[in-house]
């Protein structure tokens, strides 16, 4: 059988099947779809583990708290601020400028008041100060 004599089963089949069928078919085909990989990424999405931020030797909190962070002892053992022996700015471990700072030079504080009182100020690029 060749595609001309299919033709006239295809153009019944065309008439019977009103458009709103075909739209409703292809809806249903394409939520069901939909379902099956949404589900998919929700159940990777359980087995994610939590990102942690810390800075220094504590965790920071998030923003909506206000509390003091809670101790961490995994980043660093030396200080929460550090600054260079030639510099005039304090900064915390993380910032871009303190991980410019040669390991020999670094200066490191327990507190931004003693930071300031060894007459440092606190950097301006460096969020979190």
């Amino acid at each position: 059988m060749n595609i001309h004599e299919h033709m006239p089963k295809i153009k019944a089949l065309t008439r019977i099947l009103d458009k709103r069928d075909t739209y409703a078919v292809f809806i249903v085909i394409f939520v069901g779809i939909s379902s099956f990989f949404l589900g998919r990424i929700s159940e990777i999405e359980k087995n994610k583990k939590p990102v942690e931020i810390e800075r220094g030797d504590r965790a920071v909190p998030p923003k909506s708290t206000g509390s003091a962070p809670p101790i961490s002892k995994s980043v660093s053992n030396q200080g929460l601020y550090v600054g260079s022996k030639s510099g005039t700015k304090y900064h915390l471990p993380g910032c871009p400028s303190a991980k410019t700072i040669n390991e020999t030079n670094k200066i490191w504080f327990s507190s931004r008041e003693e930071a300031q009182k060894a007459g440092y100020s606190p950097a301006g690029n460096c969020k979190g100060i």
